[in-house]
């Protein structure tokens, strides 16, 4: 083999040791950000679907400010999957600072059903919910994924 051949091969493995390593850079240092969920609650609409707003408020412990791109979401009232959005209105997180999230949600019309006839069938007081929820904290990050349950009281609702 010719010593071009084996200087081109030294020189792409080269070019390839320094392309990991710089990636492996973009995330030495980072720590996962906290994510709370501050609030869950029915709102009134108006109208006959209702809407959901669910509060959260993110924590960042880095020295680097956090540029949220985007957030998947989606949430099952009583194991029915009845919310589910995305939402790229997300703010700036400041280096070791917080940073709050509010996302307004209407249910999906079938699942909606279902849990309504449900919730005909047995009065209830509350609502048990489930959030997942995934934040694109972009491509120098990993996603942030968000798992939390709990109830809703329905009681603010009644007249």
């Amino acid at each position: 083999m010719t010593s071009t051949f084996w200087l081109a091969r030294s020189g792409f493995i080269a070019l390839l040791m320094a392309s990991l390593l710089s990636c492996s850079g973009l995330q030495s240092g980072f720590e996962q950000p906290t994510v709370s969920l501050t609030s869950f609650r029915m709102v009134p609409s108006g109208t006959a679907v209702p809407r959901f707003e669910i509060g959260l408020q993110i924590s960042n412990p880095n020295r680097t400010e956090l540029r949220l791109q985007g957030i998947s979401y989606q949430i099952d009232l009583e194991g029915y999957r009845v919310l589910s959005g995305v939402s790229n209105e997300l703010p700036i997180i400041a280096a070791y600072g917080t940073g709050d999230v509010l996302l307004q949600a209407s249910p999906d019309l079938l699942s909606s059903v279902a849990l309504f006839s449900d919730l005909l069938n047995q009065r209830r007081d509350s609502l048990r919910f489930n959030l997942e929820a995934n934040i694109d904290a972009g491509s120098r990050w990993r996603r942030i994924r968000v798992e939390r349950s709990g109830d809703v009281s329905l009681s603010g609702l009644r007249r």
